[in-house]
């Protein structure tokens, strides 16, 4: 099992209810797989660098995870066929990215605690 990184852009339209029930639709999709999500991050609404389908805002939303590879066709695939989607990055972690991103959530986790 390989370590992965996906941040995806949700159209701004979207009511809150509706927002939960896309990122969850995607989280359903990786468990199925037999996926272990490790974090998830609602990074909430922000402007994107620039217009996408004529939109200035979008809701981004992080989830890392562990997986086979063979997963990462599937989710992307839905990522392309949900159109409430505008944009999605999904990457595999190295060593040194798997390092960062345990350490950034547990200084994460200890403000949270304060």
């Amino acid at each position: 099992m390989n370590q992965y990184e996906t941040v995806f852009i949700l159209t701004p339209v979207l009511s809150d209810v509706q927002m939960k029930e896309a990122v969850e639709k995607f989280k359903g999709i990786l468990t199925a797989e037999g996926a272990e999500i490790v974090n998830e991050e609602n990074w909430g609404l922000k402007k994107l660098a620039y217009p996408i389908q004529k939109k200035s805002t979008g809701f981004y939303q992080l989830i890392e995870f562990n997986a086979d590879p063979t997963v990462i066709d599937k989710l992307e695939l839905n990522f392309r066929r949900d159109e409430r989607v505008i944009r999605f990055l999904t990457f595999k972690q190295d060593k040194y990215a798997a390092e960062y991103a345990a350490k950034r959530r547990s200084v994460k986790s200890t403000k949270k605690e304060d």
